[in-house]
């Protein structure tokens, strides 16, 4: 493949418009462009997570990951074509499965926290879900039109995400971080 990106700095967005994959413009504001960028910042914080010391296979499955988020934005950028690979999303499920078997179940809901790279992974999890939001508007928005793989690869990838976090937090010894609501208190305090 030759070099596709000779000039970073072409100013022809310095309008407020920037350029599809089949050479149409639209405002940097319009749906599809927010979330190729959700998408983006989606795939740059798993580069983040990827930076902390993790298990060889989650690494493996988050380097993954980030070639079908770069395709989910490639299929965002050519309006018509599908890049995302139809595989991805069962890979998905088969690691959902995987590393969701070996957790305990949950008492409670849980704190985005515990050891560094489960909470990166729970920053990866709200973006994830706030990318899925912005695709959902570009499906729902006149005149687009988006087949349901990315807006179904996002809402798996936000629940693995979840998953890893708790898995990270087993794997380096920190235990989960629960929330303390009122109404488990009041349980507790009941039973003792």
């Amino acid at each position: 493949m030759g070099n596709r990106l000779s000039a970073i700095a072409t100013r022809t967005g310095d309008d407020g418009s920037t350029g599809l994959g089949d050479n149409s413009r639209v405002s940097k504001t319009s749906a599809r462009i927010v979330a190729i960028g959700e998408v983006d910042e989606l795939n740059s914080h798993i580069g983040l997570l990827l930076c902390e010391t993790l298990p060889g296979d989650v690494a493996q499955l988050l380097q993954s990951v980030q070639h079908q988020l770069f395709n989910l934005g490639g299929e965002l950028a050519m309006p018509g074509y599908h890049l995302l690979k139809d595989d991805g999303l069962l890979a998905l499920d088969q690691a959902l499965a995987h590393y969701n078997a070996h957790l305990p179940r949950l008492k409670e809901f849980i704190l985005p926290a515990g050891s560094r790279p489960a909470a990166q992974a729970h920053v990866c999890r709200t973006v994830a879900r706030r990318a899925e939001r912005a695709v959902v508007a570009v499906a729902q928005s006149a005149g687009e039109t988006l087949r349901p793989g990315p807006q179904q690869y996002l809402n798996r990838l936000s629940d693995l995400l979840f998953v890893l976090s708790r898995h990270l937090n087993l794997n380096h010894g920190s235990g989960e971080v629960y929330w303390q609501s009122e109404r488990l208190k009041t349980q507790q305090d009941n039973t003792e």
